[in-house]
């Protein structure tokens, strides 16, 4: 037992650092739904004052009320009456009449249609531009409101891939584990934390995609908003069918699992039965097992202390009878009824993401959300199914080969299934090479197939070692229990309390039980054993019942001690192990990186909106701006040139050249770049470009939040103390 605690504590230290790295090294989520053009124009001027403003997106989009305002150069809203839809994903709305001139701002904040919102500004000018005092400030869904939402959504797929993979595990692969406490926790835990997920999602939605304070997670309007929404219907069908999921869950580790304990009691093996139910043990050399069984059938392991397994003994008897082929019939019958039940729960709560995220917009939704509860309920079959084996080799006393090679086979299936629904959603999300590798969202699915490669690359090396549990010979695992429990000087309890089982429990501690009951007979000449006679047939309880059950539980411990060293000591278990730890590892990143996917502009929305944006008359090149500067020391002049693309809004691209007068590169020790508008009192905003060449240095990822007359500063310095800061005006966006 000391040596399991270090490894699971090793093992939940992973999954932390793992989700502590993935979530908190994510970037803010990314909006699905972009603007791709207003009447007027994002920084027009126009002569006369408009009747109404219109935005148009990307896509659809949900608003509510003061989703879309304008403000006069005061601060005061001038929009008049609800906003009103035009088209597919435009809307609207109306002005008062005769505005002033001068600058007014639009601001708009709405939630995409796959459930993530979506907010900014811009300006227009009637007339002339004019100050303002107007300060846009956009909902932040990076902050700690989002950070608990992406947090919800990671505990939400963790959860959902714990209960369904575990429960599968149990009923396609290894019935017996439906008693064993370890595994029994895996899939409850699974169950509370999608539940406790989903109640929290709930709360902060609202916050989420309104006013981003933490203090409005308990507003009960902000909430009921949310329920009228798609995701708040989504979230609510989740809960509801968590509570279906809750008596799957009662019924699977009550009834079945009694069910199973009572058909191995009985010793028989109904028609058809499971393969995973009978067959070698992944027990280890020394472990000990009991029960009767039929001809011909293996033995059954009864379970370990502390793991909740079902004791298999039906009193000793273990006969064969009418009700042993009841307790089959009955175990057969739920475990169908289980199936079909837990596929319609899990199918249910899988669609509750494919219903309201990525897979319910752009196109081919027809096709994209069966798809995704496939693949879904996929991913969790094989993860969920990972962690529930890995449990298993290290809390449960035995485990058979068969139950390991079938979901070996069943693992293999849902890569193959993974790759056909992967490959189509990673066409419709992505649709282009320029898309895979040029934007977020394609990093982020290069880095999930390459994560998945590795989880492949491991399994391998499970598969082999499973290929090699298959081949050991058959007794293997029953040599040395055998030498236990007839060597009198290999346990100073053996002879007491007859056979053991894996878990320790005697069965010959009570009185009148005999060998025959556990199929191993007593040392007469043990030294612990007050009289030879103690262990024959209808032998008299021992006078002192308390020393008596003081040394059965003495004994307990040592026989379990040793059956866990020596199983902990095998070198098959041992490799199985460890391979599919290193696949649960794996699959905890991979399970961080698909919720930050989800939480990202797919590629295809993002270079649609680009388009939109460069044909509602953003520029199309770059912008170059030249700007001279004189250090005053000597060979202090130059020309630095600052080109920017695409040139407008949103993300940039910069590259800064240095030249001499002549022409020539000039290669100066540091440069420094900061962009300001004035107008709107944003700035200085500083880019530290990095050097690539002679006189060349570029930038990424330049954010101009907003259209209007930039001016961008350049800091050239020449000498270590030669400096000069040059600044020019122009207009972007």
């Amino acid at each position: 037992m000391l040596t399991v605690v270090p490894r699971f504590r090793s093992l939940l230290l992973l999954f932390l650092l793992a989700t502590g790295a993935v979530l908190t090294g994510a970037p803010p989520a990314s909006a699905h739904a972009a603007l791709t053009g207003s009447v007027p124009e994002r920084g027009s001027v126009v002569d006369t004052a408009p009747e109404q403003v219109s935005i148009t997106f990307s896509e659809k989009v949900a608003l509510a009320d003061n989703s879309l305002r304008v403000l006069d150069p005061k601060g005061e809203r001038v929009d008049t009456g609800p906003t009103s839809e035009q088209g597919e994903a435009g809307y609207s709305v109306a002005l008062k009449p005769e505005l002033p001139d001068g600058t007014f701002t639009v601001t708009y904040q709405v939630v995409s249609a796959d459930s993530h919102p979506v907010s900014g500004a811009f300006t227009f000018s009637v007339g002339a531009p004019s100050e303002t005092t107007v300060s846009v400030q956009g909902q932040d869904s990076g902050g700690a409101v989002g950070a608990l939402y992406d947090l919800g959504r990671y505990v939400s797929y963790a959860g959902f891939v714990l209960v369904v993979g575990g429960a599968a595990f149990v009923l396609v692969c290894w019935p017996r584990g439906a008693g064993v406490r370890a595994v029994q926790r895996v899939v409850v835990s699974g169950w509370l934390a999608l539940t406790a997920a989903t109640l929290s999602l709930l709360l902060i939605r609202g916050p989420y995609t309104g006013s981003g304070k933490l203090a409005d997670i308990f507003d009960l309007g902000l909430l009921g908003g949310v329920l009228q929404t798609r995701t708040g219907a989504a979230l609510i069908s989740r809960l509801l069918l968590l509570a279906a999921a809750a008596l799957f869950i009662a019924v699977l580790f009550g009834a079945y699992a009694r069910a199973v304990a009572e058909r191995d009691a009985s010793g028989t093996e109904p028609s058809g039965s499971d393969p995973a139910t009978s067959g070698p043990e992944l027990s280890g050399p020394g472990t000990k097992r009991t029960g009767t069984k039929a001809a011909g059938a293996k033995p059954v392991d009864t379970g370990a202390v502390g793991t909740g397994a079902v004791d298999t003994k039906a009193n000793g008897t273990g006969a064969v009878g009418n009700g042993g082929a009841d307790a089959g019939v009955s175990q057969r019958d739920l475990a169908f009824g289980l199936r079909v039940g837990g596929f319609v729960v899990a199918a249910g709560i899988a669609a509750t993401w494919a219903l309201s995220e990525h897979a319910s917009t752009g196109i081919q939704t027809g096709l994209a959300m069966p798809l995704d509860v496939v693949h879904l309920l996929t991913v969790a079959t094989w993860i969920g199914g990972l962690t529930t084996l890995l449990i298993a080799l290290y809390r449960a006393p035995s485990l058979e080969t068969a139950a390991v090679e079938r979901f070996s086979r069943i693992a293999f299936g849902c890569v193959v299934v993974l790759a056909v629904t992967g490959l189509y959603q990673s066409w419709r999300q992505v649709g282009s090479w320029s898309g895979l590798t040029g934007t977020d969202y394609g990093r982020l699915l290069m880095t999930k197939i390459a994560l998945i490669a590795v989880v492949i690359g491991v399994a391998w090396f499970s598969r082999r070692w499973v290929a090699r549990l298959t081949q050991r010979p058959t007794d293997l695992s029953t040599d040395l229990s055998t030498d236990l429990s007839t060597d009198p000087s290999a346990d100073p309890g053996a002879d007491q309390a007859g056979s053991r089982t894996p878990d320790g429990r005697g069965s010959g501690t009570r009185a009148g039980s005999t060998a025959d009951d556990t199929g191993s007979t007593d040392s007469p000449d043990s030294p612990d054993s007050p009289d030879a006679t103690d262990s024959a047939v209808g032998s008299a309880p021992e006078p002192d019942t308390a020393r008596a059950t003081q040394l059965a539980r003495q004994r307990t411990a040592v026989a379990t001690a040793r059956v866990k060293r020596t199983r902990d000591a095998d070198p098959l278990r041992s490799g199985l192990r460890r391979s599919v730890f290193a696949e649960v590892g794996v699959a905890v990143v991979l399970l961080g990186v698909t919720t930050l996917l989800t939480a990202t502009e797919p590629a295809r929305t993002q270079e649609s909106a680009e388009r939109a944006a460069r044909t509602a008359g953003a520029p199309a090149g770059p912008l170059s701006v030249r700007l001279p500067f004189d250090t005053g020391g000597q060979d202090g002049k130059g020309v630095a040139t600052v080109d920017l693309e695409p040139g407008r809004t949103g993300n940039n691209a910069l590259h800064l050249y240095v030249e001499r007068p002549n022409g020539s590169g000039f290669d100066v020790p540091e440069v420094q770049v900061a962009f300001t508008l004035k107008s709107k009192d944003i700035g200085p905003l500083p880019v530290t470009p990095d050097r690539v060449a002679t006189a060349h240095w570029t930038a990424a990822g330049v954010q101009l939040p907003m259209a209007g007359d930039w001016e961008i500063a350049v800091t050239v310095r020449t000498s270590d103390i030669d400096q000069v800061t040059v600044k020019k005006t122009t207009r972007i966006g």
